[in-house]
C-alpha cells in the first residue's frame, strides 16, 4: 500500500518541483519615478496615489462658457463612432470576464438520447444482438483549483475589463477635447475671415479712390494695377480660408458622429474670455489619467496570464458524476433496475510536452514586458503632456501681449498712411504696405490667440479631464 502511495504521488511531487523550477521571479521595467515639481509650474506637486479612472471629471468644458461648445460636445457622447467602439470593447471585456467565473464552479448537463446498436450485457438484451437504446441523465463536472490557476484567469479577465473601462474614460476625454479643439479652430477661422473681408472692403475703396485719381491724371496706371492685385490677392486669401473652414465643419460634423452633408455651423463672433489656469495644478495626474489607469491595469492583467502560464506546470485535477438510466425498452427507461451512475477524478500531467509550456511561459513574460513598457511610455507621455501645455501657455501668453503691441502700432500706421495717402503726401506703396503689416498682424493675433484655446484645452486633456475640484456650473473645470 506504501508503495502504491509513493507511487501515485511522484507525479505531483515531479510537478511541484518543475513547477519550482519554472516559476522565477520575472519584474518588468519599472515606471519611471514622479519628479518633485513641474518644470513649468514649480507651486504643483506630484504624489502617487492609485488609479482613478472612475472618477467623474464633469462638464469641464462648461468653463469656457459657450452653449454652442456644450451642445457639440453633448451631441458627440450620444453619436461619436470611436465611443460606441469603445463601449463595445467594455462589454466584450466583461463578458470573457464572466466566461472566466464560470470556469470556477461545478458544470451541469442534461441528456437525453436514443440509439441503435449491439447491446451490452444486462440491458435486456442478447449479447451481441442489435437493438434500440434510450439514455437519459446528468453528468457533472468541476475542476478544484488547487493551484490558483483559474482564479487568476479569472483576476486577468476583471482587470482586461477595468482596463477597457478606464480606455472608455480616456476615448471619452479625447473625443471631448478634440470637439473643443475642432469647435475653437472654427471660431478663430471666422475671425481670420472676418479681418480678411474688412482688408478687402478697405482695399476696394483705395482702389475706388485710385480709379478716380487715375481717371483725372493724377496717378499713372501702375499705381491702379498695383491695387487692383492687392484686391485680388485678398480676395484669393480669403477663398483660401473658406475653403479651409468647409474642411474643418466637415471634420467636426465627423467627430459629432453626423453627416457633413447635414452638419453646418453658422459663423458667430469669438468673443468668449478664455479661462485662467490657477497657479499650481493638481499633483495627481497619474491618477486621474484614464490611459495611464488602462496601461496600468492591461500590464497587471499580463502580470496575471504570466501567472497563469507559470502554473502550467502543476496538474490539472477534474471531479466527474454522472447518473442516469438506460434500457432498450421506453417503457423501462425510468424503471429503478434501469440505473445507471460513475464518480471519477482524473489527475492529468503531460510529461513531455516539446518545450510548449516553457515556451508559454515566455511569451506570457513578453507581454507583460510589452505592456510595461506601455504603460511606462504613458507615464513618460502624461508629464510631457502637462509640460508641454504648460509651457505653450506661459510663452503664448507672452506672445499675446507682445503681438497686441504689433497690431495697435500696425493698425495706427494704417490710418495715417491712409490720411497722407488721401491727401498726396505718400506714395500709394506706403499704404499698401501699411495695411499689409496691419493683416498679417492682425490674423497672427488671431492665431496666437486660437492656439491658447488649444493649448488651455490641452492641459485639460493632460490632466485627466480638469485642473479644480469643481463639480459642473462651479466655474472651474471639473476634477
Amino acid at each position: 500500500m506504501t508503495s502504491l502511495l509513493k507511487t501515485s504521488l511522484l507525479p505531483l511531487v515531479a510537478a511541484l518541483v518543475l513547477a519550482g523550477c519554472a516559476g522565477a521571479p520575472f519584474t518588468p521595467a519599472a515606471a519611471p519615478a514622479a519628479p518633485v515639481a513641474f518644470k513649468e509650474d514649480g507651486a504643483a506637486r506630484f504624489a502617487n496615489v492609485g488609479p482613478a479612472e472612475a472618477q467623474p471629471r464633469g462638464a469641464w468644458w462648461t468653463v469656457f462658457s459657450d452653449p454652442v461648445l456644450d451642445d457639440l460636445v453633448l451631441r458627440a457622447a450620444a453619436n461619436n463612432t470611436d465611443l460606441q467602439q469603445a463601449a463595445a470593447r467594455v462589454q466584450a471585456a466583461r463578458a470573457l470576464l464572466r466566461d472566466a467565473q464560470a470556469d470556477l464552479l461545478p458544470q451541469v448537463n442534461a441528456s437525453l438520447g436514443a440509439s441503435r446498436a449491439t447491446i451490452q450485457p444486462g440491458l435486456g438484451a442478447a449479447p451481441g444482438q442489435a437493438s434500440n437504446l434510450g439514455t437519459t441523465g446528468l453528468a457533472a463536472s468541476w475542476e478544484p483549483d488547487f493551484f490558483g490557476k483559474l482564479s487568476k484567469a479569472k483576476n486577468a479577465a476583471a482587470l482586461d475589463a477595468q482596463s477597457r473601462e478606464a480606455a472608455l474614460q480616456s476615448t471619452r476625454l479625447v473625443v471631448q477635447s478634440d470637439v473643443a479643439q475642432a469647435y475653437f479652430e472654427l471660431r478663430a477661422l471666422d475671425a481670420e475671415r472676418e479681418i480678411v473681408r474688412q482688408t478687402v472692403a478697405a482695399y476696394a475703396d483705395t482702389l475706388r479712390l485710385t480709379e478716380r485719381r487715375y481717371q483725372a491724371g493724377d496717378v499713372a496706371e501702375l499705381d491702379l494695377a498695383r491695387v487692383q492685385a492687392e484686391v485680388a490677392a485678398t480676395n484669393s486669401q480669403a477663398l483660401a480660408l473658406d475653403r479651409e473652414r468647409a474642411l474643418h465643419e466637415h471634420a467636426l460634423a465627423v467627430l459629432l458622429g453626423e453627416l457633413p452633408t447635414q452638419f453646418s455651423l453658422a459663423p458667430a463672433d469669438w468673443n468668449g474670455a478664455l479661462p485662467g489656469v490657477p497657479a499650481g495644478v493638481p499633483s495627481t495626474v497619474l491618477a486621474r489619467r484614464p490611459d495611464v489607469a488602462s496601461a496600468q491595469l492591461a500590464m497587471q492583467a499580463a502580470e496575471a496570464r504570466a501567472g497563469v502560464a507559470r502554473l502550467a506546470w502543476f496538474p490539472d485535477v477534474s471531479l466527474t458524476a454522472n447518473g442516469g438510466y438506460a434500457s432498450t425498452d421506453i417503457g423501462d427507461l425510468f424503471k429503478w433496475s434501469a440505473r445507471a451512475w460513475g464518480v471519477g477524478a482524473l489527475l492529468s500531467l503531460p510529461v513531455f510536452d516539446g518545450g510548449r509550456r516553457e515556451a508559454g511561459i515566455q511569451t506570457a513574460n513578453a507581454q507583460w514586458d510589452i505592456a510595461a513598457a506601455t504603460y511606462r511610455e504613458q507615464v513618460l507621455g502624461a508629464f510631457r503632456d502637462v509640460e508641454d501645455q504648460l509651457a505653450s501657455l506661459r510663452l503664448l501668453s507672452d506672445q499675446a501681449g507682445a503681438q497686441k503691441v504689433a497690431v495697435d502700432a500696425s493698425t495706427r500706421a494704417t490710418v495715417l498712411s491712409d490720411a497722407r495717402y488721401r491727401n498726396g503726401l505718400v506714395s500709394q506703396l506706403e499704404l499698401l504696405d501699411a495695411r499689409r503689416s496691419e493683416l498679417a498682424n492682425r490674423r497672427v493675433a488671431v492665431q496666437v490667440r486660437a492656439a491658447q484655446y488649444q493649448a488651455t484645452v490641452g492641459l485639460i486633456r493632460a490632466l485627466g479631464g480638469g485642473w479644480g475640484q469643481g463639480t459642473e456650473g462651479s466655474g472651474s473645470a471639473g476634477a
